[in-house]
């Protein structure tokens, strides 16, 4: 039987008080696609966080590709997160002072990684996605939908196994939403990375076979 790229076991953690993960349980298998659902305050984004590595578990465990990242040194879980995991938010935290491209590079840049395969993998994307032309431009010329994009090869550049979104279509319409959702799910399939989308809109998880639904920190299904 194949190992879950992810999987989840009896993972807590808390805020304070508050209790945002309760005993929470789930796997996720490589190259699968998932929207995980649920209402405002249920525990999505935490717990993408805990697998993005951007946390960590209070209690249970969080394993990825068959390690547990509590056990990672902050320095072997910033490196698994400048290297296996993209990131794709609601807000792009692109950088104004500097153009696409340089915003794109950025992550290889921090990480050491050389530039000059990174480019052609960048080009490569920006060619896919329609925004070639927007690469010298800043991203406060460019249009919501066109930032999300920019985001999205950012996101990707480093090849990344698993690919992380949370909310990544909360400030686009529903034109730019489809648009996003398409993109996100056909790059993913051809890199063969594991997909997961948090999302309140039941348009974009209606479009994933695979759902899981979360209530009160802890999952339905």
């Amino acid at each position: 039987m194949t190992t879950p790229h992810i999987q989840i076991q009896a993972a807590a953690k808390h805020y304070g008080k508050v209790k945002a993960l309760d005993n929470a349980s789930v796997s996720f298998e490589q190259a699968g696609q998932y929207a995980l659902t649920g209402a405002s305050g249920s525990g999505k984004s935490t717990l993408l966080y805990l697998i993005g590595g951007l946390d960590r578990a209070d209690q249970g465990q969080v394993m990825v590709a068959g390690r547990d990242l509590k056990a990672y040194s902050d320095e072997e879980l910033a490196k698994y997160r400048a290297t296996e995991v993209g990131f794709v938010f609601q807000f792009h935290f692109l950088l104004n002072s500097l153009n696409c491209l340089d915003n794109i590079l950025l992550p290889a840049k921090i990480s050491g990684i050389s530039l000059k395969e990174i480019k052609t993998r960048v080009f490569d994307l920006a060619n896919k996605l329609g925004v070639s032309s927007l690469l010298e431009k800043f991203p406060y010329q460019l249009s919501g939908g066109e930032q999300q994009r920019i985001n999205i090869i950012r996101a990707l550049s480093l090849k990344p196994k698993l690919l992380l979104c949370d909310e990544p279509t909360g400030n686009l319409d529903s034109a730019n939403t489809e648009i996003v959702i398409n993109l996100l799910s056909e790059l993913a399939k051809q890199e063969g990375s594991t997909l997961i989308v948090v999302t309140h809109d039941q348009s974009v998880a209606a479009r994933f076979s695979s759902q899981v639904k979360m209530r009160d920190g802890q999952i339905l299904q």
